[in-house]
């Protein structure tokens, strides 16, 4: 493995930062918070609530972790460029991805910004976070599914994770109330960044 994160392509790193910062940030304010926590009965943005009740002591970490995270995913969606192929279908598909990494990366830093208290803004860029991720999973599958050097796996893993999110929302709207969701959309995601860095790393140093 090479340790010189010099070399390492600018999706690796930002990846990684994407996956640590957002991790950190919310487990320390999941420490803080007021009362017993749980996915079953709390959204994760009840994290960044300040008000008495909720996360008074914690709600900044949160927040600040859902803005930092999104300045980190510019640089991650930026550094996609290293999947471009010579087919310009693909690669159109593959810029468009970008586009609305690039789009989903500023509704994440609102996120934090517009917390629970300012609830029509926060529900409003949050509907816009989770479309726009499902989005980015299906789009960006495709390209990575029709690259040589993307592992194949891992590609129809991104498909099944942006499937089970779709079925998921529809539960949502649906049921109206169903926190786990939301937390299985985050962190899934979350670990199709891990996939992708695993996949960047590996085309940078073995082709």
């Amino acid at each position: 493995m090479e340790w010189n994160l010099l070399k390492w392509p600018i999706s690796c790193i930002a990846g990684i930062s994407v996956i640590a910062i957002y991790c950190i940030f919310t487990f320390t304010s999941f420490t803080l918070f007021s009362s017993p926590f749980s996915p079953l009965t709390h959204w994760l943005s009840d994290l960044g609530n300040s008000m008495m009740n909720y996360n008074p002591q914690g709600a900044i970490f949160y927040n600040l972790g859902c803005i930092f995270t999104g300045i980190f995913l510019f640089p991650f969606f930026a550094g996609l460029n290293k999947w471009y192929t010579n087919e310009n279908r693909v690669k159109a598909i593959l810029v468009a991805t970008q586009i609305l990494g690039f789009f989903s990366a500023i509704s994440l830093m609102m996120i934090g910004v517009f917390s629970e208290e300012f609830l029509q803004e926060h529900q409003f860029w949050g509907s816009i976070f989770f479309m726009l991720t499902l989005l980015i999973l299906i789009l960006g599958n495709f390209s990575f599914l029709k690259h040589p050097n993307f592992l194949k796996p891992f590609a129809y893993y991104g498909f099944v994770v942006a499937a089970t999110n779709l079925i998921l929302l529809i539960i949502v709207f649906i049921l109206l109330y169903f926190p786990i969701i939301e937390w299985f959309t985050v962190f899934s995601s979350l670990s199709f960044v891990g996939v992708i860095v695993y996949n960047t790393y590996k085309l940078k140093f073995t082709s």
